[in-house]
């Protein structure tokens, strides 16, 4: 077998291959750095590919409307088309400035440690999403016994509820969206929430009061009954406390998710709170070649904007400082990218 070209020493590694960290990988490669992109999940595309692949997205320039899985697989293709190497299924945990491998020019680099070995690097970039989540759950073990039972935290196939009874507990954008995207195709699609507005964007909210999906809102989700499978859920009138039982197929819980950035805390970071790292303008930590973009780097001041295009934009500038960092004298501004292909 022949020896191996991978560069034992990456320009930058980023960590986090969801949208902010592929688009970020496709930057590095627009300025001819190695790049290596390291993610916990089994798959590129982050929180899209893990909870919200049949989800549409409405705000990404360029495409009026977009399936999650659709832009992760155009993500994917457009950061592959450099040399780009993924180390998938791995998680970072710990994160150490150490010399620099033998060779090479640099007198110091970061070690990045994960349940699989070590990957060195000259500059990092952490584009780990809200970092580690789980679903928020009823406290409500009536509920909880059905999971895998036909309750669910998030679709990765909305297919699966083609001609079922579907109920739908929340009211934020995965609450809506989800519905609208299971009325089509669903036998019948009940969405209840706790209070008498919901948070999703208005766009949808429209979208749903046009729909034949069944809205109850100041309701709740008391019991879950089945033998061995959800069939049926008893939900109640929160100013009432009246209770209906409705025959159901399938429940989701769109409750939202709890967030912490898990191991990340432990590296030396300056954080805000318990899930922001703090960066400056320039999308720098306050460690040496360590920058941060996407839902969980914020700057003092102000308020987050965790959205996919924000993520976009600070992991841009993220490599471009850091591309200058690596490499002393050379220009912040990358050049067009229509004169950089043209050159390909």
């Amino acid at each position: 077998m022949g020896k191996s070209t991978e560069p034992k020493l990456f320009d930058v590694t980023i960590l986090g291959a969801g949208p902010t960290g592929m688009f970020g990988a496709f930057y590095a490669g627009m300025r001819e750095m190695s790049c290596k992109l390291i993610d916990a999940l089994p798959q590129a595309g982050g929180q899209i590919t893990a909870l919200y692949p049949e989800k549409k997205i409405f705000d990404t320039p360029g495409f009026p409307t977009v399936v999650g899985k659709e832009l992760v697989e155009n993500l994917f293709e457009q950061a592959s088309q450099w040399d780009t190497k993924f180390a998938l299924g791995e998680r970072a945990e710990t994160l150490r400035r150490v010399p620099a491998p033998a060779g090479e020019p640099d007198e110091e680099c970061w070690v990045i440690g994960t349940t699989k070995g070590d990957h060195y690097s000259r500059a990092v970039i952490i584009a780990a999403g809200i970092g580690a989540f789980r679903p928020v759950k009823l406290p409500n073990e009536d509920v909880n016994r059905f999971e895998g039972k036909g309750l669910d935290y998030f679709v990765r196939d909305i297919e699966k509820f083609a001609d079922k009874r579907v109920l739908i507990v929340g009211g934020g954008d995965s609450a809506v969206d989800w519905a609208l995207a299971a009325d089509p195709i669903a036998e019948h699609v009940t969405l209840i929430h706790r209070r008498p507005g919901f948070r999703a964007h208005d766009t949808s909210v429209n979208k749903l009061d046009q729909s034949g999906v069944e809205v109850r809102i100041r309701h709740e989700l008391r019991e879950l009954q089945g033998d061995g499978q959800v069939e049926r859920a008893v939900i109640f009138d929160n100013q009432t406390d009246e209770e209906t039982t409705i025959d159901v197929d399938a429940v989701i819980l769109a409750l939202g998710f709890k967030a912490d950035l898990g191991p990340i805390r432990t590296w030396g970071l300056e954080t805000i709170g318990r899930r922001y790292v703090r960066v400056n303008n320039k999308m720098e930590t306050n460690l040496p070649k360590v920058y941060a973009a996407g839902d969980l780097a914020l700057q003092e001041g102000l308020e987050p904007l965790n959205l996919i295009v924000v993520g976009y934009g600070q992991v841009t500038v993220a490599v471009n400082y850091a591309y200058v960092a690596i490499k002393p004298g050379e220009k912040v501004f990358p050049g067009h990218s229509s004169e950089k292909m043209a050159d390909r």
